[in-house]
């Protein structure tokens, strides 16, 4: 048997191309040419979506999720219990903390009787989605406005006490994260979270 004759089918989609002539003016490709040197001139002339870093800086979003910080209460002490819910949901496994007993003396410094001795955030492995800061009871951790520095050694890219605490004479306000509803209830003292 021949074997052109019964060859069998693959696929219905099947398809016949033309093998069109060109004439002589699209065998000079000119309108081709034309056609692309329209397009370039009109992206010459529209506005530029690229803005001159860091001369000019984007508007970001009230809720854009930034660097991280610890945030102290306002007697200046750290509201960081070391529950560890904030690890536990993280889903990229970038925090890692390690708890201690508050000592006499230190109720100046820490709110609880227990508190983050380490605290640390891998901001390599963190993807920014918030979550530690919606399993935080204390409200102690927060993502900010702010822009995770840029540097070319892995190991300054873990973020611990020292740069995630804010300072007491430099608080960073997060209230543009807060629901109107969260910031309502937070006025209300006779809850013991709101102390």
């Amino acid at each position: 048997m021949n074997e052109n004759n019964h060859r069998t089918q693959l696929s219905r989609n099947t398809r016949i191309v033309s093998d069109k002539k060109f004439t002589w003016l699209e065998k000079l490709y000119l309108p081709a040419i034309i056609k692309g040197m329209a397009i370039t001139l009109g992206h010459l002339l529209t506005r530029k979506a690229t803005i001159r870093y860091p001369e000019v800086s984007r508007e970001f979003s009230d809720i854009y999720r930034g660097k991280h910080v610890l945030k102290l209460d306002d007697d200046g002490r750290e509201r960081c219990t070391a529950c560890g819910l904030c690890a536990v949901a993280c889903p990229a496994e970038a925090i890692t903390m390690v708890a201690a007993e508050r000592k006499p003396g230190e109720e100046h410094l820490y709110r609880e009787e227990k508190y983050a001795e380490t605290y640390e955030i891998n901001m390599l492995r963190c993807i920014f989605c918030g979550l530690c800061e919606e399993a935080c009871p204390k409200e102690a951790i927060f993502l900010t406005d702010r822009i995770v520095n840029a540097d070319y050694e892995r190991n300054r890219f873990i973020y611990g006490k020292d740069i995630l605490v804010e300072k007491p004479g430099q608080r960073v306000d997060v209230t543009k994260r807060q629901t109107p509803e969260v910031l309502e209830f937070k006025k209300k003292k006779n809850f013991k979270h709101n102390e």
